[in-house]
């Protein structure tokens, strides 16, 4: 289900999005998944802590989610919207795409 607000972006168009230096990257994948294989640009707060860093982030930003396989980012994305967050995109397919 597409959330409203939320732009579901391929790993193509993430390619294009990783030199920005003014957008925030989100792994939301536990640390044990982001070690083994993990895009630099990413910080890493898993879904279970990422209510707790809300306070860390900007919501100015755009802000650029992604998981293993696009669910766990959406879940994500969901919390940061009724956050206040406003310019939010899903990686579809996430790092199973990415390779």
């Amino acid at each position: 289900m597409p959330i409203k607000g939320v732009q579901n972006i391929t790993s193509t168009e993430l390619k294009s999005m990783l030199p920005n230096k003014d957008k925030q990257f989100i792994d939301v994948r536990t640390p044990g998944e982001y070690q083994q294989n993990k895009i630099t640009a990413f910080q890493n707060i898993p879904l279970q802590q990422l209510r707790g860093h809300l306070s860390q982030l900007s919501k100015e930003k755009d802000t650029v989610l992604i998981c293993q396989s696009g669910m766990r980012s959406q879940q994500a994305a969901k919390l940061l919207k009724k956050a206040g967050f406003n310019h939010l995109y899903n990686v579809s397919g996430g790092m199973n795409s990415w390779n």
